[in-house]
């Protein structure tokens, strides 16, 4: 009983609150599912209808906040710090969720798409892990989990403003942990792999690719939101207490092939 109580409590999030960004749908709607799940308060952030993610976390008995933000605006990092500490006193875990896409060839990839991707995917990320970093230290603990990619690793298809801006991603995620592990602040990263959102809309709808896709993916479908519950948990608990630096890839064993 000792030994499965102490294995209860490492990754319990019982009084915990946690900022999900990105938390109306998707990936981020199941991550933040998954944390109040697990027993956290869930503070999410994005400029879409949270409604559905209030409903759901509600009903576990939890609390939802929800903050309408646009993170693609320069001072976005700075206007969520001020909005979260009107709601709560901390904050004990984020999640650097929120992403957007947009598919062209590279030599007709614009201006405009490449700075709208790299404003959120990006800009967004290491404003706000910085500012909610700095609270973090002061609590001398925290835990920050940023969504990368398999275009961390790979340099995908006419997606280059979204692959360069999920590597910078992995790295700064390297980078603040290098800085901040001392201090007890764990920051890592899960790397999706093919998972059905909106943003594999366009993908999934194309039979021949969603044929070639699916066939290499060792575990023979693509992933669900559901399935990022578990790795969320883990790397806002205390069980990875000793985990600095990684980037978990949860995606079927694709990157093992």
């Amino acid at each position: 009983m000792g030994v499965l109580h102490e294995m209860t409590t490492n990754f319990s999030l019982h009084g915990k609150i946690a900022i999900v960004t990105g938390a109306s749908r998707g990936l981020g709607q199941g991550m933040a599912i998954g944390l109040a799940e697990a027993g956290a308060d869930i503070i999410g952030v994005g400029v879409s209808n949270m409604e559905g993610t209030k409903t759901e976390i509600e009903k576990l008995g939890r609390k939802f906040y929800g903050i309408s933000l646009d993170l693609s605006q320069p001072d976005a990092a700075y206007r969520l710090v001020e909005d979260v500490f009107r709601i709560v006193d901390r904050v004990d875990i984020l999640v650097n969720n929120a992403g957007i896409i947009r598919r062209e060839q590279a030599e007709n990839f614009s201006d405009k798409d490449w700075e709208e991707v790299t404003s959120i995917n990006l800009d967004s990320v290491f404003k706000i892990t910085r500012e909610i970093g700095k609270c973090m230290i002061k609590q001398g603990k925290g835990k920050i989990i940023n969504i990368a990619s398999m275009l961390s690793f790979q340099g995908g298809i006419k997606v280059p403003a979204y692959t360069a801006s999920k590597h910078a991603v992995a790295g700064l995620t390297k980078a603040f942990a290098n800085e901040w592990a001392s201090k007890g602040i764990n920051v890592n990263a899960i790397a999706p792999g093919y998972m059905i959102t909106d943003n594999t809309a366009a993908i999934r709808a194309d039979k021949e690719r969603n044929a070639s896709i699916s066939a290499r993916i060792p575990a023979g479908r693509w992933g669900t939101p559901e399935d990022l519950k578990g790795p969320v948990v883990f790397l806002a608990s205390d069980a990875s207490n000793y985990v600095n630096g990684h980037i978990l890839c949860v995606d079927g064993g694709w990157m093992s092939y």
